[in-house]
């Protein structure tokens, strides 16, 4: 018999669940300690491969370098093991299940869900890695790859918002448990990430391309004028 559950909406079917081993606060303590250290490591990496990297530059290598690992490892996870996290203790799992409480698609096998979910680990997390690299070696095609990825994220993020206010909005479905900190914190505030950065990316690269289409186009206009008065 599978044990009683908390998820919303109230009576929801989650085969096979195992309510979780460790805390709430043992779970975030751990993946932000995690976080942490990805972060210090890229840090570390990043500049001793560029001692000239700027502040800004710097936090674009740590953003995409913690995407990947978020969207490789924890999502990556997700999707291999969708079917089964509801009755897993590992600790991914645990994660999931506790993140679930602002979103219990993630243990129903929802079709949207693991999709999304899929494409995020093997396209967005690889290339933010891919990333991460060009922007802290300066690589010429680093713009083009920012825009794709976050656009790609944006794009996810949106649709992952409006499936689940579409549900609520016509169908009256509540997939997040009533107590702010979950709908709040877990919900909106770790997926508002998501919205906010990608969007503040996508226009620095539009602004950094149209800067070098900018400059193409007026060295073009001097050799011309060069090429002109050279025949003259």
């Amino acid at each position: 018999m599978t044990p009683p559950h908390s998820y919303y909406p109230v009576g929801v079917e989650i085969p096979n669940y195992v309510p979780n081993e460790w805390s709430t606060l043992a779970l975030v303590s751990t993946f932000a300690v995690t976080c942490t250290i990805v972060l210090t490591a890229a840090k570390t990496i990043a500049t001793n491969a560029n001692p000239r990297i700027t502040i800004s530059e710097l936090s674009k290598v740590l953003w995409f370098t913690l995407c990947g690992s978020i969207h490789l490892l924890l999502e990556g996870y997700y999707a291999l093991n969708f079917a089964t996290l509801p009755g897993s203790q590992h600790l991914l799992a645990q994660l999931w299940k506790e993140y679930s409480m602002s979103d219990s698609r993630y243990l129903t096998s929802h079709a949207f869900v693991m999709s999304m979910e899929s494409i995020t680990a093997w396209c967005w997390g690889p290339l933010s890695f891919v990333l991460a690299s060009f922007i802290a070696t300066d690589n010429p095609f680093r713009h083009p790859l920012q825009i794709i990825i976050s656009t790609g994220q944006l794009y996810g993020d949106v649709l992952y918002y409006g499936t689940c206010a579409f549900d609520f909005l016509v169908y009256g479905v509540e997939y997040s448990r009533p107590e702010g900190y979950y709908f709040y914190g877990y919900y909106v505030l770790l997926n508002g990430f998501w919205i906010v950065i990608p969007s503040l990316l996508i226009a620095d690269s539009v602004r950094a391309c149209g800067r070098a289409f900018a400059e193409v186009k007026r060295m073009r206009i001097v050799g011309m004028n060069g090429d002109a008065k050279k025949t003259s």
